[in-house]
């Protein structure tokens, strides 16, 4: 567990501006945090991902919701006030630090209230077989980000309607819809509780098992996270980005998670390449576009031009080999 952290109890309900929050402490300071926080309707979208591919565009527009993209990777979330969202960011020497280090104190809390919650795979917690939480990392510099969801008393029909989920991960998850998977924590409570008093309740466990102390935002912080609001978190470049003009693609689904290749190829050549996906990573995807970059598209050059990367660090649980069978396949 954590020590030593610093509390922020993040009363914002601005996606723009927790996202942004968590990318100013994460890189600007060199304490480590523990935060709660919400957002109003909104869906955030993986770092790696194709926002048009995962959102249902109509049901976005028709109820003004906010579509961000955060840090991390991972799939598409719908987020409201009925979900919690809490934040661990920690100074590491070591980038295998596992998800359960951050998953088994949320999943004694959980059950100190009497829901029989468990970790369920590398990063969900379940109860009943059914998800409650999901959770994604990054590693900036050496310090890592972890943050996951707490669905409490979410909209779950909003959770399903308002994401596109790929055919390949309905069959292999063996059922038809977002809603069928998750559920809430209030209906698994031995006491009745709000949504607030429920993160009162999160707060003081990790107090009593912590050495914690509240952080109050200053100006300054508050100036800084705004401007990068303005600068990132709100800019249509970030949220959805322009993607170049592709002439090829392929998805493959792994374990871990979806993988989508398009490329543009001119003479043999990879000209452009854009990965996409809702896969796990702690280092920047883009190392991997812009090292295939004028490589030949023969799978031994692919090979030969990704073979020095630590390949795990930027598809988690997927091996070089098994990646370079994306492009054997190409339509």
């Amino acid at each position: 567990m954590v020590i030593n952290l610093l509390y922020i109890y993040n009363k914002s309900l601005n996606p723009y501006f927790n996202l942004a929050l968590e990318e100013y402490f994460l890189t600007k300071s060199k304490d480590e945090f523990f935060i709660i926080w919400r957002n109003d309707n909104c869906i955030v979208v993986g770092k790696n991902q194709n926002t048009l591919s995962e959102i249902n565009i109509d049901f976005v527009k028709k109820n003004d919701i906010s579509v961000v993209r955060r840090l991390t990777g991972g799939g598409a979330v719908f987020h409201d006030k009925g979900n919690i969202n809490f934040t661990f960011i920690k100074n590491i020497n070591d980038v295998n630090i596992s998800f359960q280090e951050f998953l088994e104190p949320i999943v004694e809390f959980l059950k100190s209230l009497g829901v029989e919650a468990k970790i369920s795979g590398r990063n969900d917690i379940v109860v009943d077989e059914k998800k409650i939480s999901g959770n994604a990392q990054t590693i900036k510099n050496g310090r890592m980000l972890h943050h996951g969801t707490l669905l409490f008393s979410a909209n779950l029909k909003n959770v399903s309607e308002a994401l596109k989920v790929s055919k390949e991960k309905y069959e292999s998850k063996g059922v038809k819809s977002v809603e069928s998977r998750v559920t809430n924590i209030k209906s698994y409570l031995k006491n009745d509780m709000t949504v607030e008093e429920f993160m009162d309740e999160l707060y003081r466990y990790i107090k009593n098992n912590t050495d914690i102390k509240e952080y109050i935002l200053t100006q300054e912080d508050i100036k800084n996270i705004d401007e990068l609001v303005r600068n990132k978190y709100s800019t249509y470049e970030w949220n959805f980005g322009n993607s170049p003009k592709f002439n090829y693609k392929n998805s493959k689904k792994f374990n871990s998670g979806i993988v989508e290749v398009y490329l543009k190829i001119e003479k043999g050549k990879i000209d452009e390449i854009k990965i996409y996906g809702d896969f796990f990573n702690v280092a920047d995807i883009s190392d991997i576009e812009n090292a295939l970059k004028g490589c030949k598209y023969e799978i031994g050059d692919i090979k030969k031009a990704l073979k020095e990367f630590d390949f795990n660090k930027y598809f988690i649980g997927i091996s070089l080999d098994e990646f370079c069978q994306i492009f054997e396949t190409i339509d």
